[in-house]
């Protein structure tokens, strides 16, 4: 039986993140993955929020990612569109660029920090004990991990084998998506909407000019069409692509020769827990929501990073394990909360006369300042705000990537976080910190920081002497040279002091 620290079920973007995170901390980690390989058939999800670019800059990979994609506004809510440039990021933007290229990048990576990736496997079983996870193979080999983790997607064998209920509302819309060839060039490219519901039609490959989406001349098309009828089951074939089509536009326009074809629905659930034992569950594991927004991969990302440093600790022994439990705490309400706009925008999308008023209204007010900030922020992931008690407005949100300066010269915060360890910035007078029983893992910076700190949504934020900054970018203490409860914070998030 082959031992590892870690094994994560599934290869797609949540589990390469993770995988990447705990690579970072030197943790033995391995992914299990059904495919032969990381190629995807189609494109799904279509690009990249503000944040989740954040956090791959933080990791110092954003430019890998950028430079295969195309910079667009790409927030909205219910069809409404919600311009984020004027925001306080180094990336006040989203990113055109298609899951299957996504995977390859992350891949690259992991295969950079040498993650080994069991190829053309699945997991079929395992058993936790107190002292870990006995996992058996599709190949008939059994693994031993201290943690097994489901990335497995929302049908996760991880999840039901662990017993962990899916709670949620089923769906009452069903939606083939697919690429494949047309015969027939339709009249109108775009977006559709009738009684049915909401309808796509465009080329696979585009581009971005003045803020608008020029398709291609030639070659596969996007497909978006609603079925009739919720409920169908087994796999959606050609033949039910080409009969949704018809009902919709009239015509399959000489359908032919599919790349891919899915079908999904609005139905919205989400783990009731994300741990269980030594089992964690991550991304659309953890919950599934219609894709409204574009905001699946992101939350999944995110999940990953949010939960990689801690299981490393808690894996290395620097933790106690308690210390999982804060990603349940802190992951579960940021989930909850995209569940409940995708399912908002969901109702908005019929074509019927009061809904379309309902969707003006909305529109209008979005148009306005305050509104447009406080949705866009939301659907960019750049305002989440883990509850970590009363203080400072940066506590428990993410850390602006400010440009400093230091006596080596100048210094980017996101450059400190590259090797995801945790940061105690100062921005006092030099030396006044000391956390020699934490220097083992806290790097002690001080810098100087001139200019304004502001937070989406909420404006100018009084500079702070010191911040905490956790190795997921979010701020775990803020204080000044009296170090107030920063002992407390250090010992919570990074284990207790070493012994002097």
């Amino acid at each position: 039986m082959t031992e590892h620290a870690v094994v994560i079920a599934g290869g797609g973007p949540t589990g390469l993140m993770l995988a990447g995170e705990l690579a970072l901390a030197g943790v033995d980690v391995v992914i299990v993955e059904w495919r032969p390989s990381q190629d995807l058939a189609g494109s799904r999800s279509g690009g990249l929020h503000s944040r989740t670019i954040e956090v791959l800059d933080q990791r110092g990979i954003a430019d890998r990612f950028l430079s295969e994609g195309q910079m667009a506004q790409v927030a909205g809510f219910a069809g409404t569109p919600l311009d984020i440039s004027d925001f306080p990021t180094r990336h006040p933007y989203g990113l055109g660029l298609r899951q299957n290229h996504i995977e390859r990048i992350l891949a690259g990576w992991v295969g950079e920090l040498a993650v080994p990736i069991y190829r053309g496997i699945e997991v079929t079983g395992f058993a936790q004990d107190d002292s870990g996870v006995d996992i058996a193979l599709s190949d008939g080999r059994s693994l031993r991990a201290q943690y097994l983790v489901g990335c497995d997607g929302g049908r996760s064998l991880i999840r039901k084998a662990a017993g962990i209920a899916f709670p949620g509302s089923d769906p009452t819309t069903s939606n083939l998506i697919a690429e494949a060839e047309l015969a027939e060039t339709p009249s109108e490219w775009g977006i559709h909407r009738d009684p049915l519901g909401i309808h796509s039609l465009g080329r696979v490959e585009y581009e971005i000019r003045d803020g608008r989406v020029v398709y291609a001349d030639r070659g596969p098309v996007g497909i978006l069409v609603t079925e009739r009828q919720v409920g169908a089951t087994g796999e959606p074939k050609l033949a039910d692509l080409s009969e949704a089509l018809i009902v919709v536009y009239g015509t399959d326009y000489g359908i032919h020769s599919p790349t891919w074809i899915s079908r999904f629905t609005d139905a919205t659930r989400q783990a009731e827990a994300y741990r269980k034992g030594r089992v964690l569950v991550a991304g659309d594991a953890a919950h599934i929501h219609p894709p409204d927004g574009g905001q699946g991969l992101q939350t999944g990302v995110q999940d990953a990073v949010n939960l990689g440093w801690k299981l490393a600790q808690v894996v290395k022994g620097t933790s106690p394990e308690s210390l999982l439990d804060t990603y349940h705490a802190e992951r579960h309400p940021v989930a909850a909360r995209v569940l409940r706009n995708t399912m908002a925008s969901v109702a908005l999308r019929p074509a019927d006369e009061r809904t379309k008023a309902l969707r003006d209204i909305i529109s209008a007010l979005l148009g306005m300042d305050e509104p447009r900030k406080r949705f866009a922020a939301m659907m960019s992931g750049l305002d989440i705000h883990y509850d970590l008690g009363e203080g400072h407005k940066l506590l428990g949100r993410r850390m602006p990537d400010l440009d400093l300066v230091t006596d080596n010269g100048p210094l980017r915060v996101f450059t400190l976080l590259h090797d995801a360890r945790p940061v105690l910035l100062n921005l006092g007078e030099p030396g006044g910190f000391d956390i020699t029983p934490w220097a083992d893992r806290v790097q002690l910076i001080d810098a100087k920081y001139v200019g304004t700190l502001e937070l989406p949504a909420l404006g100018v934020v009084t500079a702070p002497t010191a911040v905490l900054i956790r190795p997921d970018g979010y701020v775990a203490w803020v204080g000044d040279l009296t170090q107030l409860g920063l002992a407390d914070a250090l010992a919570a998030w990074f284990g207790p002091p070493a012994a002097a």
